[in-house]
């Protein structure tokens, strides 16, 4: 089984924003309610959060307008927004110990994966975009006639962002980064579960100098807060990543507006792993691409597909994995594996895993809660699993990896793809051809050969069929930001 870490004396960072910030303000809600924020280790509250709601949000949404078509944002200098980006990701990274401790306080990762991983890559989202701030631009176009035709990019206007709680920081980045550089201002409802990072980042966006009201955060609940962001309309769009069942809510509430929507969404990732590739590294990055965050991953390698002749011998490097991880206080820099973020999340999880064990998969290692205390599950492997079984099909968000066998290699292809979902892929072989012709045949935004969870601010991200609609990252991620006007002069 897994190995329990000793709980340190935990050292826990300061609570300093609870409240709303809006129009450079920190505020109560305006009813006056909060809710609690858990720590999901110990399953003690953390800190009360002011609960906003539709009142809120339309203060939010008011103060994202008159900062928009007012205040200096929209007329600034693209360099000079671009700088104050700059000063932004510098603030982060002075504090990026008390960030790091506090996103794993709060989100229950391991301390150690929030500082080799949740903080460079939202400091590096942030130092990307800035520098596109100034390298947005259109294109003249030879039109017939004697005219000069040219377009312009501009913003969309204030944009609603709505992000989950599996990588609170990294999203928060996600998001602001290429609105602020396209010259958007924001309302965003960060996750009940974990609002504190988002609203540490918002006090260390108005120290950098970004201005009143260009970012607004109003944490609270998706059906009162997230819902008044959907239908507020002074919001032009609304860019989502969470829950397909929610975006699907989100496209019915904003018809009325037509606001633009973007959306990242889930996945039933499927991870090839050929006879030919190296076994180790392909176990080590399998293990990797399923566990990380307690497999709390849109893009986890749930679905993992091994070839005949390796699959005992990856049982069983997985499987040793699994039983000499560790598991305990996230503040701990020697923990591996953290609790889960809630208790509904974990409750899912064991009863996806009871559900495995039901429908005939082999249960190898794992299966149950670890642990009295927390949120913890023990991270779990099925072996003998079929493409109909509930743990095949249905995103588990937790530690539970699926081993299905295959051998071949038409057949293999067409259960990869037997999903609703498009978001990720992996193939591990050391055949390029083979390589090139499944990285083109899967059905997935991305597709990761001989590696998995690669993430570089530069390369897009988003997923086919119900993974979700446009892309994050990378320049693609700015077109969702910015409107394309066409402007015609008569030279004569």
């Amino acid at each position: 089984m897994a190995t329990l870490v000793s709980p340190p004396v935990r050292k826990l960072p300061t609570i300093h924003q609870t409240q709303c910030f809006i129009g450079g303000q920190w505020l109560p809600s305006q009813s006056g309610k909060t809710f609690e924020t858990i720590d999901p280790s110990t399953e003690q509250v953390i800190a009360q959060v002011a609960e906003g709601d539709a009142a809120d949000v339309d203060l939010a949404a008011k103060a994202a307008r008159k900062a928009f078509e007012e205040g200096p944002w929209s007329k600034m200098d693209a360099r000079d927004r671009g700088r104050l980006m700059y000063k932004l990701a510098d603030l982060i990274e002075e504090e990026k110990e008390e960030l790091a401790a506090l996103e794993s306080l709060d989100n229950g990762k391991p301390v150690r994966d929030s500082l080799a991983a949740d903080l460079p890559l939202t400091i590096d989202c942030l130092r990307y975009y800035a520098g596109f701030a100034d390298k947005i631009h259109g294109q003249t176009i030879p039109i017939r006639g004697n005219y000069l035709c040219y377009t312009r990019k501009e913003p969309v206007g204030v944009v609603g962002q709505i992000i989950p709680w599996n990588f609170p920081m990294l999203m928060t980045a996600w998001k602001w980064g290429p609105a602020l550089a396209a010259g958007c201002t924001i309302v965003m409802k960060p996750a009940e579960q974990t609002p504190l990072t988002c609203l540490r980042m918002a006090r260390l966006a108005q120290k950098a100098g970004i201005p009143d009201g260009v970012i607004n955060v109003v944490p609270g609940y998706g059906p009162t807060a997230g819902a008044a962001v959907v239908k507020h309309p002074g919001i032009d769009k609304v860019a989502f990543t969470g829950e397909t069942s929610t975006a699907q809510t989100i496209m019915r509430e904003s018809v009325a507006s037509l606001k633009r929507l973007t959306f990242e969404l889930g996945g039933k990732s499927p991870n090839i792993i050929f006879a030919d590739s190296d076994l180790d590294a392909a176990a080590a990055g399998a293990h990797f691409g399923l566990y990380f965050n307690q497999g709390q991953c849109c893009c986890a390698g749930s679905r993992v597909f091994v070839e005949d002749k390796v699959y005992d011998k990856f049982i069983d490097k997985v499987a040793s994995m699994n039983t000499s991880r560790r598991l305990g206080d996230p503040l701990d820099p020697t923990t591996e594996q953290g609790p889960q973020v809630d208790k509904t999340q974990m409750e899912k999880i064991l009863h996806y895993i009871d559900l495995g064990k039901q429908q005939g998969a082999q249960m190898v290692s794992g299966g149950k809660r670890f642990g009295e205390k927390g949120y913890y599950v023990e991270p779990t492997l099925f072996a003998d699993v079929n493409d109909d079984m509930s743990i095949a099909k249905d995103e588990i968000f937790g530690p539970v990896m699926s081993v299905l066998r295959f051998s071949d290699m038409d057949d293999l292809l067409k259960r990869a793809n037997n999903t609703m979902f498009g978001l990720a892929a992996a193939v591990w072989t050391r055949d390029i051809g083979r390589a090139h012709t499944f990285a083109k045949a899967l059905r997935a935004g991305t597709v990761w050969v001989n590696c998995y969870d690669v993430f570089d601010a530069a390369a897009p991200f988003g997923g086919f069929k119900m993974s979700g609609i446009g892309r994050e990252l990378g320049e693609e991620g700015l077109k969702a930001y910015t409107e394309n006007k066409t402007i015609t002069v008569a030279m004569s």
